[in-house]
């Protein structure tokens, strides 16, 4: 009977044990999920998916303003570098949110990365995500901002390049008004109106043109062209006022190659360099026109013997209305538009335009163009 009593009691004493043992194990598991929880937050439901088919940037912040998860946007503009925010006006932001609870929406000029030189404008929202997070989204308008800017230069330039022939043509009206009754020098008034209404006339067509070409992606309907037949258009443009001045246009041997591309664009584009290549150089001096083949890209080269360009200067040559000289540009009429024009052209035939130039020796200029992959056409000769 004792040791009955001996096996039950032992039997009680396991069962106890084993519960306390098994509690124990529950608890430990259900502190266990609780750390892993605090250490590895979870997105909210939908959210990972969000912020991987987002454009801009979007980053969750978890309460202790670590990054638990970021879009593509928001590393490659530097806002997120080893799991944090790495900019102190976002944490700012983040911690207002988190603080009082409510959404806000800020302008922001912020660096590109937290070592970059390059600075970059946002709009950023920020709000709570749940009772834990908050949830940070930021849309980059540097790309508006900067066209925003083009645009007010533009219309400044625009109106100062204009002012200049304008107020030319009516004091020279007045004149020829006071001048009736001698007509040497109305015939002069009379000339010098023309130069000055001729040239009005060109700065019109120039930014009209120029406004086309920025407007146009792409070519509409390119056509086969020969690139030689193009150069030789674009240099016959500039021939008499090369000879007046005794300038000597070179040209170089034909390359036998095609373009894909809009004929009149091309020869402006030719003419444009040329032209520039004229009015820089002096008397009795030489400007070398040639194109050539080489690996399927097209070179169009433009050479002069002229003043050169200084280097401070060549980033910033196919500017619209820039001028390297203001006074001899207006001085040969330019308007500060051919540079920007051939870059439009080029570009939307695929090509780019390079610079060379060493102040006192002279520019050359390189416009660069896919080959036509399409043979040449065949020559035709005279029926018998």
């Amino acid at each position: 009977m004792e040791s009955t009593w001996l096996v039950l009691l032992s039997l009680a004493l396991g069962l106890t044990v084993g519960a306390g043992f098994v509690t124990l194990l529950y608890v430990a598991e259900r502190h266990g999920k609780r750390a892993a929880d605090v250490v590895n937050p979870a997105v909210p439901d939908g959210i990972d998916q969000v912020l991987d088919a987002l454009e801009s940037a979007g980053v969750v912040l978890d309460p202790s303003n670590n990054v638990i998860k970021s879009s593509p946007g928001a590393l490659s503009m530097g806002l997120v570098v080893n799991q944090q925010l790495a900019h102190l006006e976002l944490l700012d932001l983040a911690r207002g949110v988190r603080r009082t609870g409510e959404a806000v929406s800020e302008e922001l000029v912020l660096s590109r990365g937290p070592f970059g030189d390059a600075s970059m404008h946002l709009r950023v929202r920020l709000a709570r995500l749940g009772s834990r997070y908050v949830l940070l989204l930021a849309e980059d308008r540097t790309e508006a901002f900067r066209l925003d800017e083009v645009r007010r230069d533009f219309v400044a330039n625009i109106s100062h390049e204009l002012k200049t022939p304008i107020a030319a043509v009516g004091l020279l009206a007045e004149a020829l008004g006071h001048a009736a009754d001698e007509p040497v020098q109305v015939r002069r008034f009379a000339d010098r109106l023309t130069t000055e209404a001729e040239r009005l006339a060109r700065l019109t067509q120039e930014i009209i043109e120029l406004s086309r070409l920025q407007a146009q992606d792409a070519l509409r309907e390119p056509e086969l062209l020969d690139i030689d037949g193009i150069v030789a258009a674009g240099i016959d443009q500039n021939r008499v006022v090369a000879d007046a001045d005794r300038i000597t246009i070179a040209v170089g041997k034909k390359s036998r190659a095609m373009v894909h591309g809009d004929e009149r664009l091309l020869v402006m584009a030719v003419h444009n360099l040329v032209a520039n290549a004229v009015h820089y150089s002096a008397p009795g001096s030489r400007v070398g026109v040639g194109a050539r083949v080489s690996d399927g890209v097209i070179q169009i080269t433009v050479t002069d013997q002229g003043v050169g360009i200084p280097e401070g200067d060549l980033d910033r040559i196919f500017e619209r209305f820039f001028r390297v000289d203001q006074a001899r540009s207006r001085n040969t009429g330019g308007t500060g538009l051919g540079l920007a024009i051939v870059k439009h052209v080029v570009q939307i035939h695929g090509g780019d335009i390079r610079v060379w130039s060493q102040p006192g020796h002279g520019s050359t200029f390189t416009i660069r163009l896919p080959e036509a992959t399409h043979p040449a056409p065949a020559a035709t000769g005279d029926t018998p």
